[in-house]
């Protein structure tokens, strides 16, 4: 039987190897990933959520996360330039 520290050990390590910027395991853990059912959800205001990650990201990534936050941002930069030009 693992100990508690072995079990935590594996699930840091799990998480560690999954890419926390393009799909979290966190938001996919459902049929759907959760930035389609909001950009469903959102309809037009999609740009604005998007919008408002990227500032987000922009605004805390010397605090917080570093390059990981300015990854994000950067996916959502993507995100939003792949929106637009869908329409």
């Amino acid at each position: 039987m693992a100990t508690m520290k072995e079990i935590i050990d594996f699930e840091t390590d799990s998480v560690k190897e999954k890419d926390m910027v393009n799909h979290p395991p966190h938001y996919n853990e459902a049929p759907i990933e959760c930035i389609d059912a909001i950009k469903a959800a959102l309809g037009d205001g999609y740009k604005y959520y998007i919008q408002g990650n990227i500032i987000k990201y922009m605004w805390r990534y010397e605090k917080k996360n570093g390059v990981e936050d300015l990854e994000k941002a950067q996916w959502y930069l993507e995100s939003l330039i792949e929106w637009l030009r869908a329409r």
